[in-house]
């Protein structure tokens, strides 16, 4: 397929392969797509729009109008120096005809160039473009090798490994098929359609009609998204069964993972006994969505349904025996389910307790009952601090761990925490316990609900910082990847329940009180949590939602750093400081006097002895020191009360009337004066005004 003009052609390559894993296709897929972009990006190819599929059998990438060959590329090769190159009598040596030859150029050619500390044979000229066929296996296998598989396979007698055996390869440029292998597999130009209903190859005449073969011929949708929003849509047949108004419930995860798992979807209704919908709510979805990926159904109320949604991945000719089928599976899940509700309930949640003793939490820190112990303690101080019912918040932490050892939560973990709040209540445990128990795993991860019990966010708060401190205390902190007691989570958890909630807690009250209840002590535990809280903020608030909900138009980390400076203890406080900073940062008059308080800081660190604030008005001098003087002293009690209240935007408001003062003192008073005396009362004036400012935040850390 050498060529000597320049064409575009489209570009399709299919990797054929067993059932992928469901929960890892749409990142295969995108990772995939990414790396051919990438090497072609590299190889210097240019390209039209490149558009990915993905099904449980196949991962494909279309490039549409690829340039057949590299462009001409400059080419500049360094040779022998010319005292090597050349003999006493001129005459050319072998280095240097060796050199010309590897060049493909004759000798008198090359030119001779200084370099460094000599002079230099150079080769300077265009180098032919290569052929884009040529380039292409090698993309493919190199975006193939960086997909992101924790562990690869092997098959039969090959040694190429990938996240599951390979059968097939599409590889197309145009009409013509490239020559080559990718994964021990040569490439051609069938694919196969649907396992069942169209098993027979089909051939692809061109990638543009990639997708429509496999749709019309194959009975596969290849588009991952086409397939997620057919089933999306395919989910009002809700409707049908369960009334006006009802919907399926279902989540993003959900969907992902059911388009992941057909490659022609169809949807079925089907249905289970009325008996079972005595079961709580969250054992039904877990139990439908979980364990078989169906789509309960609910009414417009929210009420659910005996029926539910399942996908197909074939078009039966008797959609009464997938119905059948589907419902024959999810009856003995429903009825485990429905025992282990029985069986539970048969002894009272608290019984569960003393058992907890023989659960290990971590080697280091004890059983989980130890855990619980110190959970109940440091709850009850913060709710106590929270202003609170200490008690209330006690007993949720006593109970909050026990619904680990019950039959339900060992078949269904993701529901630790909410089968314990209906045990609660079963057993006639106050409201607000039952809800905190269920609330304290809250937040989950991102974006998730926060405890709405004054009960469980104490626990919440808790049980996070008792993780975190003892994760610390034992030298196990998070690094990379690795981080198996979720410490990353459990930070952010907290810092979003208390500013989202607006809660006013001493964090670092409770951070040291958390490390000293551990069985482990160590030197400087409680300033390294801290530290590594702080960093988890800076994170929450340079994400753009956060920053949303922090009121701030833009969040920078030199911003947050001036806030750090001055070592907020509440990360409500932080927020409100943040907040002034950022609404500051939009007057006219923050660009001067943030670079004054950036000179500031530069004039009093280089202060050869130690400055204080107490200025001598009888030693002020010029006109425009006594003008900063008059203004700091007019706004110092004002200043000082708004902080205090902690209005830090009134605050910084009325220090932004300090500007033409403090532009005078600069442009008029020399501060380094020769008078030692004067010197250090002007340095004393300096230290007072960047004391003002440093209430709120340290706008020397600021760019300016």
């Amino acid at each position: 397929m050498s060529e000597t003009k320049v064409e575009k052609r489209d570009f399709l390559v299919e990797v054929g392969t067993e059932e992928l894993p469901p929960k890892a296709l749409r990142e295969l897929e995108l990772a995939f797509v990414a790396g051919v972009k990438k090497g072609l990006v590299e190889a210097n190819l240019s390209h039209g729009d490149v558009q990915s599929y993905a099904t449980p059998r196949r991962i494909a990438v279309w490039v549409k109008r690829l340039t057949s060959r590299q462009p001409e590329q400059d080419s500049r090769r360094k040779g022998p120096p010319v005292t090597a190159s050349f003999d006493a009598a001129g005459q050319p040596t072998r280095a240097a005809t060796a050199f010309a030859e590897s060049c493909g150029v004759p000798l008198d050619s090359l030119q001779k160039l200084e370099e460094g500390k000599g002079t230099f044979l150079f080769y300077i000229g265009k180098k032919a473009g290569a052929n884009t066929v040529d380039l292409l296996p090698k993309i493919v296998q190199a975006s193939l090798d960086a997909l992101p598989i924790p562990k690869r396979m092997r098959w039969g007698a090959g040694t190429a490994e990938f996240v599951r055996p390979v059968h097939w390869l599409v590889m197309l440029y145009g009409s013509e098929v490239i020559k080559a292998s990718v994964l021990d597999v040569p490439a051609g130009q069938h694919t196969r359609g649907h396992r069942f209903m169209a098993p027979k190859e089909i051939k692809v005449t061109s990638p543009a009609t990639y997708a429509k073969a496999l749709r019309e011929r194959g009975k596969v949708v290849p588009g991952f998204e086409e397939r997620r929003e057919i089933i999306k849509t395919s989910l009002s047949v809700a409707e049908s069964v369960g009334g006006p108004g009802a919907y399926a419930v279902t989540d993003d995860a959900l969907l992902d993972e059911v388009t992941a798992l057909v490659e022609w979807p169809v949807p079925v209704t089907a249905q289970f006994e009325e008996r079972f919908l005595s079961l709580p709510r969250e054992v039904l979805i877990s139990t439908l969505q979980e364990h078989q990926r169906y789509f309960p159904v609910a009414r417009a109320d929210g009420s659910l349904t005996p029926w539910f949604i399942t996908i197909s991945n074939i078009e039966s000719l008797d959609p009464a025996q997938v119905r059948a089928g589907n419902e024959r599976v999810v009856r003995p899940r429903l009825a485990d389910a429905a025992f282990f509700w029985e069986q539970d309930r048969k002894q009272p949640l608290a019984s569960r307790r003393e058992a907890l003793g023989k659960v290990t939490f971590h080697v280091k820190l004890g059983s989980t009952g130890d855990k619980v112990r110190r959970v109940r303690e440091l709850a009850g101080e913060i709710a106590a601090a929270m202003g609170k019912d200490r008690a209330t918040a006690e007993r949720a932490a006593e109970l909050c761990k026990c619904d680990l050892l019950s039959a339900m939560v060992g078949e269904f973990p993701d529901l630790q925490g909410v089968m314990g709040g209906y045990y609660a209540a079963a057993d006639g445990e106050a409201p607000e316990v039952a809800s905190a128990i269920s609330e304290h795993y809250l937040p989950r991860g991102a974006g998730d609900a926060l405890p709405a019990t004054d009960a469980g966010v104490a626990v919440s708060i808790a049980d996070r910082l008792d993780t975190i401190a003892g994760i610390f205390a034992i030298g196990e902190k998070p690094t990379g990847a690795k981080d198996p007691f979720g410490v990353r989570r459990a930070a952010i958890g907290i810092l979003r329940t208390l500013i989202e909630k607006g809660l006013d807690l001493d964090l670092r009250r409770f951070i040291d009180r958390a490390v000293a209840l551990q069985p482990v002590q160590g030197a400087n535990v409680a300033n390294a949590v801290y530290e590594y809280v702080m960093e988890r903020l800076r994170a929450y608030y340079l994400d753009s939602a956060a920053t949303s909900a922090a009121g701030a138009k833009t969040i920078t980390t030199e911003m947050f750093d001036a806030v750090l400076a001055t070592q907020p203890r509440s990360p409500v406080d932080f927020d409100a400081r943040l907040r002034a900073l950022s609404a500051f940062l939009e007057l006219p008059e923050s660009t001067s006097l943030t670079a004054a308080n950036k000179r500031i800081a530069n004039i009093l660190r280089k202060s050869e002895s130690a400055v204080g604030t107490e200025v001598d008005v009888e030693v002020l001098k010029e006109p425009a020191e006594v003008r900063l003087f008059d203004a700091m002293r007019g706004l110092r009690d004002a200043v000082s009360a708004a902080t205090a209240r902690r209005e830090y935007t009134a605050a910084l408001g009325q220090l932004a009337q300090l500007r033409p003062a403090v532009d005078g003192f600069f442009d008029e008073v020399m501060v380094n004066a020769e008078d030692p005396k004067l010197r250090a009362n002007r340095l004393s004036l300096l230290s007072g005004l960047r004391g003002l400012f440093g209430g709120v935040a340290d706008l020397s850390r600021l760019p300016g």
